[in-house]
């Protein structure tokens, strides 16, 4: 019996997981973020409701929005919870008298894409989400990648336009400022200003907090003329950070995650078409190639991953 847990900033979501990535019990609670206690306290807690005090399970594994030194347990940094330099597994070890892993929460999606997700069987793959920023994963011979300090993975923090936009990690240029969520709005603000005949205009009235995801794809989907606009320049920048994985890795499947592979019948075959262009000759005209899928676990992703640390 193995436990998986994704600690979130908001909400620790845990579950009983199956030796096949399979989801047997699952447990929630709010994230107590008051002070490392109380975070620790939460784990202790959610495994508590999976399990009897009579129960020892095979296994704990807690995905961490940050960077961790899964050799230690340490946590190294965190933005949004009170853990850096706080060892989250001794406590567990002690009460459950089992192993306790820790990992990046999106490196632990990838795990969990790998083994019973979109790039289940894959022995090198990369998963990349595409939420609020660009998060990533990286699979290599069936396991996780995480560099030297433990913080590889960082697909987001790839530079695609030298001397671009600002990014929240304070570089320019980054694919999270044109690759995700926010970047698509960003796009479709410079945009749009140029083409006020749009029906993104006069939903938006000039105003980016009116637009989003949803109602970009939509005013594409219906033919609208800006919205291609945007949409294609968003698919070929994302197209760039792909491409420059599949050149310098080459893995078997890049997996697409997050809030905009929703839309993965609007965008597979452009998205396609342009990472095809990117690839390195040799790549693009070899028997065996790269390829691109949808993510499939959803939220399921980083606490199957997390169980199988």
């Amino acid at each position: 019996m193995r436990i998986g847990i994704d600690l979130g900033g908001t909400n620790t979501a845990a579950a009983i997981v199956g030796p096949n990535g399979e989801i047997l019990k699952r447990a929630n609670l709010p994230t107590r973020a008051d002070s490392a206690g109380s975070v620790l306290a939460g784990l202790s807690e959610v495994c508590g409701i999976l399990i009897s005090d009579t129960q020892t399970p095979a296994s704990i594994g807690i995905g961490v929005p940050g960077t961790v030194n899964a050799d230690t347990g340490e946590v190294i940094f965190t933005p949004n919870l009170p853990l850096k330099g706080v060892n989250i597994t001794r406590e567990l070890e002690k009460k459950y008298a089992c192993p306790v892993y820790i990992g990046n929460d999106a490196n632990c999606a990838a795990l969990g894409e790998v083994v019973a997700g979109g790039a289940k069987g894959a022995q090198d793959a990369v998963l990349i989400t595409l939420g609020t920023g660009v998060g990533g994963g990286i699979i290599i011979g069936g396991a996780l990648h995480t560099g030297v300090s433990g913080a590889a993975g960082e697909l987001g923090h790839t530079v695609i336009v030298a001397g671009g936009r600002a990014c929240g990690c304070g570089r320019h240029g980054c694919l999270e400022s044109y690759g995700s969520a926010t970047g698509l709005v960003r796009t479709a603000n410079e945009i749009i200003g140029m083409h006020r005949e749009s029906a993104l205009w006069e939903i938006s009235g000039g105003q980016s907090a009116k637009l989003n995801g949803r109602i970009i794809f939509e005013a594409f989907r219906a033919g609208d003329h800006a919205a291609r606009l945007i949409v294609e320049q968003y698919i070929g920048h994302l197209a760039v950070g792909i491409g420059n994985i599949i050149n310098i890795l080459e893995p078997e499947m890049i997996c697409i995650g997050g809030g905009i592979s929703n839309e993965w019948e609007s965008i597979s075959e452009m998205l396609q078409t342009k990472v095809d262009a990117e690839r390195f000759p040799h790549s693009s005209s070899a028997s065996r190639q790269t390829i691109i899928v949808k993510a499939q676990l959803g939220n399921d992703a980083g606490i199957i991953g997390a169980a199988m640390l």
